[in-house]
């Protein structure tokens, strides 16, 4: 396939509908229920992609997906997996790769000083912290949290040697925003440790002064404080905890403060959104998604630490290398512009939570329209109780005209429905 070919192929992805048609389970009578005897031709194989895969598919790369959050590809992007396919090597110590393990620290540095993180985050040549990549947010949050029972645990034992592991587990409270992803909650599952909620300001961000009360009343219950995992850009409305006054109170408690910016983190390399990390300086340790909006492909999840021998101290490894002011977004004035409309949450970035004036099934029939009509693909969220929809910008291919299109279509629809219920 030459260049002109990929480019003619690719626009032929991009025409694809968005959102597949198809039912659960359509797959399984499609293929054999075992696996062949034969082989089968490479052509007879890309011939099931297209007959078999590709109607299953949903498209976020289309300028069409406002769902979720981006996910990001390009074509250096594809290119480099393709010479990390082709290489082929396991990089779980320096010894078993030092190119993977050297590379992926000083990227992780560059990285860092394009965020402005803090010196204490950067390995440079003699620091303490560093950068490290994960799959996804959810393994840095789930990893941060052990290492933060790990640390908690050794400091307990040290002044109280005869308490036991078990005991201090039982002990123990992690902390997130109501509105934190749910793979923070599943990290406290699969940590063992109970997880409490704090509730959010009307702006659905965590404050200082509502931590501070639950903290209290938890050490007066006997209760053992130890991790806290703030949200940059929460996934249902992009809302952000007030870290700057978080922070203090996670240092002074002695708890560690996690920040998860999976969607917002690229954000802040530019200079307009940098004071939005503002209180970087008090967390432990920090996550974000290269793989939403640097047009890095899934899956490149950068974490850094503070103290990376916190990271080494729980999971008992000891890898060498570790030793040795907001613009308001053009689809949202097109929803303020309706005043059969409202927005549910503030647009920071590049998410905007709309909904109509109304009840919650009014705006359930409104989206299930919106998608089964299979123009454009939307997702919602529960905001103080209300159903809210979720128009996130995810493809970079996505233009002004396509969000216009989009907001036509919005608008149409609900035209249509409110028509009928006036009859």
């Amino acid at each position: 396939m030459d260049a002109a070919e990929f480019r003619r192929r690719g626009k032929e992805m991009v025409d694809y509908v968005v959102y597949p048609d198809v039912e659960p389970g359509y797959l399984r009578s499609l293929i054999p229920e075992e696996a062949p005897l034969e082989a089968e031709s490479y052509e007879d194989v890309v011939k099931d992609i297209e007959r078999v895969i590709m109607p299953g598919v949903t498209h976020w790369h289309s300028p069409y997906f406002y769902a979720y959050f981006p996910t990001a590809h390009s074509f250096p992007a594809m290119l480099a997996d393709m010479l990390c396919g082709a290489i082929g090597c396991i990089g779980f110590s320096w010894a078993a790769s030092p190119a993977c393990t050297e590379l992926e620290t000083v990227m992780l540095d560059w990285l860092g000083k394009m965020l402005k993180l803090p010196e204490d985050f950067l390995a440079g040549t003699e620091g303490s912290g560093g950068g490290v990549i994960q799959g996804t947010a959810s393994e840095a949050t789930l990893i941060a949290l052990l290492a933060a029972r790990s640390k908690i645990i050794k400091l307990i034992q040290t002044d109280h040697p005869d308490r036991s592991e078990t005991d201090i587990i039982s002990k123990l409270v992690a902390y997130s925003s109501d509105q934190a992803h749910s793979s923070v909650e599943r990290a406290g599952l699969i940590g063992g440790v109970r997880m409490k909620k704090i509730p959010t300001d009307s702006k659905f961000s965590v404050r200082g002064a509502a931590l501070q009360k639950v903290l209290e009343e938890d050490r007066a219950a006997g209760l053992i404080p130890f991790f806290f995992c703030a949200t940059l850009g929460t996934t249902p409305s992009c809302a952000f905890d007030c870290i700057t006054e978080l922070g203090p109170i996670c240092n002074a408690e002695k708890i560690w403060m996690h920040i998860d910016a999976a969607y917002a983190g690229s954000a802040f390399i530019c200079p307009e959104f940098r004071p939005l990390l503002n209180g970087i300086e008090f967390a432990d340790s920090f996550n974000f998604n290269p793989h939403k909006w640097l047009l890095v492909n899934f899956d490149c999840s950068a974490m850094w630490v503070k103290k990376r021998s916190d990271i080494i101290g729980a999971f008992k490894i000891e890898p060498l290398y570790l030793k040795h002011d907001h613009q308001e977004s053009e689809f949202e004035s097109l929803v303020k512009a309706d005043q059969r409309f409202e927005i549910s949450a503030d647009v920071v970035l590049g998410l905007v939570c709309f909904r109509l004036k109304g009840s919650n099934e009014l705006n359930e029939i409104l989206l299930k329209r919106i998608n089964s009509a299979r123009k454009i693909h939307l997702v919602p969220c529960q905001l103080a109780g209300k159903f809210v929809l979720r128009f996130a910008v995810c493809a970079r291919t996505t233009e002004s005209r396509h969000v216009r299109e989009a907001w036509s279509h919005i608008s149409h629809l609900a035209s249509e429905l409110l028509q009928e219920l006036r009859h």
